[in-house]
């Protein structure tokens, strides 16, 4: 399949790189099929590009690769929703927002993606009773040195 892409332009993308999320996305309830492009095997980073509007474009970031504490319980009714099981365990993402500087990008914790990669279903799960936040810095104490470019 084709689509279009102002961050990519023409994109080519495979059947199983497209996720429907039934409900769309909190604010953009219309948009229910994204394409999930990886930015690279080895990055904790990849992109969910809309299949329509080729100006909706989201970074996700793999949020163990980050937070290993981080966790939630998913409720039995989007686990279901879902088809996930103890056999089919979701793939979990966090949506970022860079705002300037790579230091400065953030993530949301309190409203994570779960992906079940088998039937290709995806939901943005927005959890309840704990501490996590919309705005939570990746970076807090600054790039790791190999991140940064041009050395010192």
């Amino acid at each position: 399949m084709k689509i279009e892409s102002t961050r990519f332009g023409e994109l080519d993308v495979e059947e199983e790189q497209l996720f429907n999320f039934p409900y769309g996305i909190p604010g953009f309830p219309e948009e229910k099929s994204f394409a999930y492009i990886l930015h690279d095997v080895e990055s904790p980073f990849s992109f969910l590009q809309s299949t329509t509007e080729a100006n909706l474009t989201f970074v996700l970031v793999d949020p163990f690769a980050f937070f290993q504490d981080y966790e939630f319980v998913l409720e039995d009714e989007v686990a279901e929703e879902l088809e996930l099981s103890q056999q089919n365990l979701p793939q979990v993402f966090l949506m970022a927002n860079m705002k300037g500087k790579l230091a400065e990008m953030t993530v949301n914790l309190l409203a994570p993606l779960v992906f079940n990669r088998v039937n290709r279903k995806g939901r943005q799960v927005i959890l309840d009773k704990t501490e996590y936040s919309i705005c939570h810095k990746l970076f807090p104490d600054g790039l790791p040195q190999e991140a940064v470019k041009g050395g010192k």
